[in-house]
């Protein structure tokens, strides 16, 4: 039984979210994944910080990676810090 129960948690546990973390993007509650292929989790409602205001910064022509379309800086809050930084978000 214990060896069966081992099994089901190992299985459903590589089915979860990926690299995906809920973050502030611009304001709002946004998934973020490392990888195009990982599923988006449903981010809770939460009342994100303002964002300030800021220049965004200049954004090298780059090739999209493989399953997104467009690349564009966004400002994202840093957990550790708890302010916003300037990230290349890609979707």
């Amino acid at each position: 039984m214990k060896l069966l129960i081992s099994l089901y948690l190992l299985i459903f546990s590589t089915l979860s979210y990926g690299n995906c973390v809920c973050r502030c993007v611009n304001g709002e509650m946004t998934p973020l994944c490392s990888s195009s292929i990982d599923l988006p989790p449903i981010c809770p409602p939460t009342i994100c910080p303002i964002v300030p205001p800021s220049v965004q910064p200049i954004n090298p022509p780059v090739v999209p990676p493989i399953g997104t379309s467009r690349c564009e800086y966004q400002q994202v809050i840093n957990p550790r810090t708890g302010y916003y930084e300037w990230r290349n978000i890609c979707r």
